[in-house]
């Protein structure tokens, strides 16, 4: 089959989409003043917690994934150039918005002392040489794999919140400011995704193609996989949190189980997904398991 393209009718649904996510951005609009402790740091920086080895990892790993704002802005606007204006639109609106993210979190680390900052600036011009490794062929699949992105880094910042508030309640709070972003970044492209399968079932040809291969942009940079495999081996991040709070969320709102495809491969794509989100729930439900029985052993 073809390939599905943009529906020309939706386009100023998406406008819509767009003009509501600027309302919301200006109501929740925040400057690194508000979110760094200045004043505690130039009186009494002794206080300032020293966060734990898993927290300062994770929250690196934040650093490194947002550090390449410069080569997913040039994949999206190449994507999406000689489109729909209103898409280079917002991926313009969507780079200002993203781009004080891991310079709040590098400020947050340098300022209170976490971390060795010569090595993390190191590895951070190391993983900007790497670049990306998301290959995106058209705009169809742009708004399929940043649906999930910005869905998976929006919780990533939320559970990391939860952890990182018994050691600092301030890195809590950036932690949990950040994701409000991801979040309106989030609901604009899943509710793209989402105008265009109800107008054509066989959109879910290219969600298949991105969700079944779906990679976080930062994977493959130097020092990626290893504070990813900590983050999941201190529950903060993993497989279970990308089942239960991203695949199985975006597969009930895009109602993907119950969309009527004509095409044939479409419907080989949807049973595909389908069969892919049973057996994340398989393993969801044991990685569940394992940390329950572990849990009870440890008490």
């Amino acid at each position: 089959m073809q390939a599905p393209q943009l529906i020309p009718s939706l386009e100023p649904k998406l406008r819509e989409l767009y003009n509501l996510h600027i309302e919301r951005s200006k109501e929740i609009d925040w400057a690194y003043s508000d979110f760094l402790p200045l004043e505690a740091y130039r009186t009494s920086p002794e206080l300032i917690p020293k966060l734990s080895p898993s927290v300062l990892s994770a929250v690196e790993l934040a650093v490194l994934t947002e550090v390449n704002l410069p080569w997913f802005t040039t994949i999206l606007t190449a994507v999406f150039t000689g489109t729909w204006s209103v898409l280079t639109d917002f991926i313009h609106t969507w780079t200002a918005e993203e781009d004080a993210h891991s310079l709040l979190l590098e400020v947050y680390l340098l300022l209170g002392g976490n971390g060795d900052p010569k090595a993390r600036a190191a590895l951070r011009k190391q993983v900007v040489r790497t670049g990306l490794t998301a290959t995106l062929d058209n705009e169809v699949q742009a708004l399929v794999y940043t649906s999930i992105q910005e869905r998976a880094t929006q919780v990533y910042y939320l559970d990391l919140a939860r952890i990182a508030e018994k050691e600092d309640a301030g890195l809590a709070r950036v932690l949990r400011r950040l994701a409000k972003d991801e979040s309106l970044h989030y609901s604009f492209y899943r509710d793209a995704v989402k105008l265009h399968l109800q107008a054509d079932p066989n959109w879910v040809y290219p969600i298949a193609d991105i969700m079944l291969r779906f990679e976080m942009p930062g994977r493959g940079s130097p020092g990626y996989q290893e504070r990813a495999d900590q983050a999941r081996t201190d529950g903060i991040y993993g497989p279970e949190q990308f089942f239960t709070q991203v695949i199985d969320v975006l597969m009930r709102y895009w109602d993907i189980e119950n969309l009527h495809p004509t095409y044939a491969e479409a419907r080989e794509a949807q049973r595909k997904i389908v069969t892919y989100q049973s057996r994340l729930a398989k393993i969801s439900a044991r990685l569940a398991q394992r940390r329950e029985e572990h849990t009870v052993v440890k008490e």
